[in-house]
């Protein structure tokens, strides 16, 4: 009896192989001569969809927003070098977002390497620049080691705090044949639990509160069932913009990402207690760390090191924050008695906050409510760096899921149209069954202009509010309210977007005036593929109030 010969495969379908079994449905990236095996694998399999991206960053940024929609990992494929760097900026979005996603890059041959000889697509030191912007980066050095390579990125990728990895693959180690292995599988992921001891003493302390508030952040976003146990119990919620929707924005005991309006801070000092579960508690979002929180301030994070980091808090528990929450309510069930009053409380500086936001909007208030009104809550809701998203944006419309809200948390522009791709990628990959919304500016949408060709070509289901004012409308106010309004580079030439729409096959609606916001979000929303709604910002004139960046503590007053 003759022993069958083992299945011969080369490093790049091993990799194809491994993302199947780590649940990746769609990857991102741009074809080169340094990621052929790769890509080649992808295309005979027929298992993942590959979207071509028509630049690096914007791959990158696809791969982002899907991971964060998806929870699957996110998957970027880049040359090596110069198109290596092009994913670097996407890279860091990725990284300060938390999104777990694998980056796989070439490299050249492997006996040219570090060796400064100008071999073409060489850089040098691509391996440092990848893990100066990413979670950490790996070199797969020959086939013996590419599956443990492999494993352990996707598990750093998946370990809190989550984020990018990159691997590099030389070229010829792709093409390098292995026998197939039998077990594919990525490593277990074990969430961080939290001791028993620890989790006694935050009950205990927890306790005796009459007004307790909850502030998620991103890292609850698992997090949902055990939030709703607190919420019956009558605790309040206020979220951070990267934490929306873990608790259903129309919720009475919420208070949605209202959470640095003079009406939420009058609300915090009323109460006795407040914990936060997987928040930064980032600049912007608490008037650089000035913003008066409760003075007994609580914190529950998967990473250690966000003990005290930003406020102080009198007793940190680490551990993943649905375990940890649960088995929190586990030892506070029947034994607290909070306020009545404090779910009318938070209800009551919602609307107060909302009414303060609206009143800067002016005319804007429109397309606020009328998109809220023709999409509801199923919604996808991607946002750029534009000054739309940072008046009304991060709080505006409602959020019933955790997932729901995608933005360039890094606060740098033109990643919006990228990230819409990605969503609505993943949303037809794995079935979630909303509408995608971006909302972008104008100057940022120029920047990765080249993306809604993608698009076209990949029949992506989405809508882009295209906020045209024809500059850079934040940093215009900012040179009002600091330099003498002596305005300089803040003007762009910008194309007739209706006729660049047509030439590349994208539908394209003109809203000029706020009296047609309802029948143009209409219309837009029922066509089919990638959709540009163009506001003209000019023709409805400026918004009631100027804001000219993340506000200050003396701004709040």
């Amino acid at each position: 009896m003759t022993t069958a010969a083992p299945h011969r495969i080369t490093v790049g379908e091993l990799a194809a192989r491994f993302l199947e079994q780590c649940g990746v449905r769609a990857a991102f990236g741009v074809i080169s001569i340094h990621n052929m095996p790769i890509l080649d694998a992808f295309h005979r399999r027929q298992k993942i969809r590959f979207v071509s991206a028509r630049g690096e960053a914007g791959a990158c940024n696809m791969a982002d927003a899907y991971a964060r929609v998806s929870g699957a990992l996110g998957v970027c494929v880049t040359s090596t070098g110069t198109g290596a760097g092009n994913a670097a900026g996407a890279m860091i979005e990725a990284l300060t977002a938390g999104t777990p996603m694998l980056h796989l890059t070439g490299q050249i041959e492997s006996p040219y390497l570090d060796r400064d000889l100008g071999y073409i697509h060489e850089a040098p030191a691509q391996l440092a620049m990848l893990q100066s912007v990413g979670k950490a980066a790996f070199r797969i050095r020959n086939a013996e080691t590419a599956l443990a390579t492999l494993r352990e990125a996707a598990r750093l990728a998946f370990t809190p705090p989550c984020g990018p990895v990159s691997i590099e693959i030389p070229i010829d180690v792709q093409a390098t044949l292995l026998d197939l292995p039998a077990d594919l599988r990525p490593l277990p992921l074990r969430p961080v639990q939290p001791e028993a001891e620890s989790v006694q003493a935050l009950a205990d302390a927890l306790a005796g509160a009459k007004r307790p508030l909850l502030w998620l952040g991103g890292g609850a976003r698992g997090a949902s069932a055990a939030v709703a146990r607190f919420v019956k119990l009558g605790w309040g919620v206020v979220t951070s913009v990267q934490g929306r929707g873990i608790l259903a924005e129309d919720h009475p005991a919420s208070l949605g990402s209202y959470n640095l309006q003079k009406p939420a801070e009058d609300l915090y000092q009323s109460c006795d207690a407040l914990l936060v579960v997987g928040s930064r508690l980032r600049s912007n979002e608490t008037l650089r760390y000035k913003l008066k929180l409760p003075q007994a301030l609580y914190r529950i994070d998967a990473n250690a090191l966000a003990h005290n980091r930003g406020y102080n808090s009198q007793y940190f528990v680490q551990g993943d924050a649905e375990l940890t929450l649960n088995a929190l309510a586990d030892l506070l069930e029947g034994r607290m008695q909070v306020d009545p009053q404090l779910v009318p409380d938070v209800q009551k500086a919602r609307a107060a906050a909302a009414a303060h936001v609206d009143d800067t909007l002016g005319a804007y208030t429109e397309l606020k409510n009328q998109l809220a009104d023709a999409v509801g809550k199923q919604l996808w809701w991607v946002r750029d760096i534009t000054l739309s998203n940072s008046m009304w944006g991060n709080r505006a419309p409602v959020l019933d899921h955790p997932r729901a809200g995608v933005h360039a948390l890094g606060g740098g522009i033109g990643q919006g149209l990228a990230m819409a791709i990605g969503t609505s990628v993943a949303n037809t990959e794995h079935q979630l069954g909303r509408k995608t919304v971006a909302l972008v500016g104008d100057g940022g949408f120029m920047l990765n202009v080249g993306e809604l060709a993608c698009a076209v070509q990949e029949n992506a289901d989405l809508v882009v509010l295209l906020m045209n004012d024809s500059r850079y409308g934040v940093i215009k106010n900012i040179q009002d309210d600091i330099y003498g309004s002596r305005h300089c580079y803040v003007e762009l030439h910008t194309p007739d977007f209706a006729n660049f729409c047509a030439s590349l096959q994208a539908h394209h609606f003109l809203l000029d005036s706020p009296a047609r916001t309802a029948e143009v979000l209409g219309q837009a929303l029922a066509a089919k593929g990638p959709v540009v709604v163009e506001v003209d910002m000019k023709a409805w004139g400026p918004f009631a109030a100027k804001f000219a960046g993340p506000i200050l503590k003396k701004e709040a007053a």
